[in-house]
């Protein structure tokens, strides 16, 4: 059943994002658009509550809990980033927006940019660690929450390669070709 509801939590997003954008920039009903936005975290809300009360009324702990854990993690980390870059793309392409910037791709400025992203995976794998551990709270039985406890290391593996990569980029920052110009700092603030 959590599978389900994270499946429909993840198709509800997209929904929801298809829909709110649609509002805003093909109906041009802002506050419409706007409102369904804003209903995003009500999925992540609901998935929160079901898992609670899955395991409220007696069921195993199991890896479906942590997925669902590591989904709302992931959401929170990353969901406000991909829904704004995806409504400076539909602002573009349906509301005669100029195109939103792109990110840098050499030296420092892109180094920044994905530590950036890393921060989302960081918040990520700390939300996920925290509803993991709500959930062995409530669960109380150490012989029961051993799928739970790995699914933390699975969340904050996940953090230290992707750190790992967006160290990479800092340690071996990437040269433009010749003739293309790297972002300088004050050329990334005005992208911002």
């Amino acid at each position: 059943m959590i599978v389900a509801l994270i499946a429909a939590c993840e198709i509800g997003f997209w929904v929801l994002l298809a829909a709110g954008l649609a509002f805003r920039y093909l109906l041009r009903m802002r506050r419409t658009g706007l409102a369904l936005l804003l209903c995003e975290p009500l999925l992540e809300a609901v998935l929160l509550v079901v898992t609670a009360l899955d395991l409220k009324n007696g069921a195993e702990p199991n890896w479906t809990h942590g997925l669902a854990a590591l989904y709302i993690g992931y959401t929170v980390g990353h969901g406000h980033r991909t829904v704004q870059w995806l409504d400076g793309h539909a602002a573009h392409r349906l509301g005669g927006a100029p195109p939103p910037p792109k990110p840098p791709r050499y030296g420092m400025a892109r180094a920044r940019h994905e530590g950036r992203i890393w921060m989302g995976t960081l918040i990520g794998a700390a939300v996920a660690t925290a509803l993991l551990q709500l959930a062995i709270w409530y669960v109380d039985d150490p012989s029961r929450v051993t799928s739970l406890e790995s699914w933390r290391y699975v969340a904050w593996r996940t953090a230290a390669i992707h750190g790992l990569i967006a160290l990479s980029y800092w340690i071996w920052p990437r040269k433009a070709p010749a003739g293309e110009s790297e972002v300088t700092p004050e050329k990334e603030k005005v992208r911002r």
